[in-house]
């Protein structure tokens, strides 16, 4: 990465990580980028997709399901290993000045699997249910958002890597709801 980029990511990363800091996103942040903590939204998911969608609703949860490990695979499993790019917490010229809300985690930094994963099922929800439900693409996106936004704030993800998984997850997000609407073009 050229030196200029590197030196802007880190002075985002440390306003992020310093200047943001707050007793209520002390709390909260660690919350929102744990997956536990979304089960309740996923369950919904599923169980409204297939309640109210029926076979609809299984191709629905089966692509979106799809779509969550592609994002994931490819960018932790291929990407995160071309990369090789450390997590702030363990870099040489940040580790003194970072603000570790959070167990510094294993495995690399870049991109973000957390960015990919929220916003491949995002974006994929965004696009399948735009036409049933016009308000929804907006709590999706938030949701994905505050999900990249706890990863810098709590040290683990500078704001290069979440911004780039956040993309490919959207690109992600959208081959799969294109192909979700190529096989169910009535939903």
């Amino acid at each position: 990465m050229p030196d200029y980029l590197l030196q802007l990511d880190r002075t985002w990363f440390y306003f992020v990580n310093h200047t943001l800091t707050n007793p209520v996103f002390d709390g909260v942040m660690p919350w929102f980028r744990n997956p536990l903590f979304w089960i309740p939204l996923y369950v919904f998911i599923i169980v409204f997709s297939i309640w109210r969608y029926r076979t609809k609703g299984i191709w629905l949860i089966m692509l979106l399901l799809l779509t969550v490990g592609v994002a994931d695979f490819v960018s932790a499993s291929i990407i995160k290993k071309m990369a090789k790019r450390d997590r702030p917490c363990r870099d040489a010229a940040l580790t003194a000045t970072v603000t570790s809300r959070v167990p510094c985690g294993t495995g690399y930094s870049f991109p973000s699997t957390h960015a990919s994963d929220h916003f491949a099922m995002s974006i994929f929800l965004s696009l399948v249910y735009y036409r049933k439900c016009r308000w929804v693409w907006l709590w999706a996106i938030l949701w994905a958002a505050l999900v990249c936004f706890a990863q810098v704030y709590v040290g683990v993800h500078y704001p290069i890597d979440v911004l780039s998984g956040a993309a490919f997850g959207a690109l992600t997000g959208t081959l799969f709801a294109y192909l979700f609407k190529r096989l169910q073009p009535d939903f």
